[in-house]
């Protein structure tokens, strides 16, 4: 599905890294694995709700030595950090630049806080409207509805 989803995208590839790594497969790992193979940026992006966890991560004083960090706010989610404000763990290891508005690490990776679109879209509320024979039209791409709808995922069973 995520193949689909990126198909016309020329700027995104997919990685089965994570499924293909043997065991439990741990976001660390992942970013020394993508570090190594390429000296590019690299950014992570994830939700203010994982965020605000960040501590029950593998390692997670190391994830921002190896990349950039993208914070999305979900609409509706209360938890979400604002841009001034950090988990007390991880204030130690950050400046806040004032100028830039941006939160800057030991290392020079820089963390940003985003609002996404006030669209309430998740992959948990797209298996909901599909169960519920809902349309999930201009939520994903064409590619990816006609794959559920092919293969018959997240419908109730009868």
């Amino acid at each position: 599905m995520v193949r689909l989803a990126i198909a016309s995208n020329a700027h995104f590839s997919l990685s089965d890294i994570e499924l293909s790594r043997p065991g439990k497969s741990y976001s660390i790992d992942t970013l020394r694995h993508f570090r190594e193979a390429s000296p590019d940026p690299l950014f992570f992006i994830l939700g203010g709700d994982a965020f605000v966890e960040i501590e029950t991560w593998k390692d997670f004083q190391n994830l921002f030595t190896l990349c950039h960090f993208i914070v999305m706010a979900r609409p509706g989610f209360q938890k979400t950090p604002v841009a001034s404000q950090l988990p007390g763990v991880l204030t130690p290891f950050f400046r806040y630049d004032f100028e830039t508005k941006i939160w800057v690490h030991g290392s020079g990776h820089q963390l940003y806080f985003k609002e996404i679109s006030f669209l309430d879209i998740s992959s948990t509320k797209i298996r909901e409207l599909v169960e519920r024979g809902e349309s999930v039209r201009y939520l994903i791409p064409p590619g990816t509805e006609a794959y559920l709808q092919n293969h018959g995922l997240y419908r109730r069973k009868a």
